[in-house]
């Protein structure tokens, strides 16, 4: 079992930037692939970035390219998503979530979210 734990989230003017924490509580999640979700209230979780447990591989939704980043230090035992040029539209609660297969949509453990709010 890992329980993972995000942190970061806030309030931010768009424009500017945030970066995101996940890290597993009391455990490690060296071998899993971890990802970064988005849900607003009223719609469905949507796939934001995704790493491989090397870090040698990245995935990114095409409306965060270019402005996120998601990295990872297994020596931290941390995952990171560094978001600039926020917009609005980027608000929503983030998850993350860590699995032994990368994926857009399929993983065996989530966090319990932190909220990103952008103001126009």
């Amino acid at each position: 079992q890992v329980h993972l734990v995000e942190s970061g989230g806030g309030l931010v003017q768009a424009g500017g930037s945030l970066r995101l924490s996940c890290a597993p509580s009391g455990g490690t999640f060296l071998t899993y692939a971890v990802a970064w979700f988005r849900q607003v209230p009223g719609k469905t979780r949507e796939f934001v970035a995704a790493i491989t447990w090397s870090g040698g591989s990245t995935y990114s939704a095409d409306s965060v390219k270019g402005r996120f980043t998601i990295s990872r230090d297994n020596a931290k035992s941390s995952v990171y998503l560094q978001m600039n040029s926020l917009k609005p539209e980027d608000t929503g609660v983030y998850y993350c979530a860590a699995g032994r297969i990368i994926s857009r949509t399929m993983y065996d453990y989530w966090g319990q979210g932190t909220q990103v709010t952008v103001s126009s």
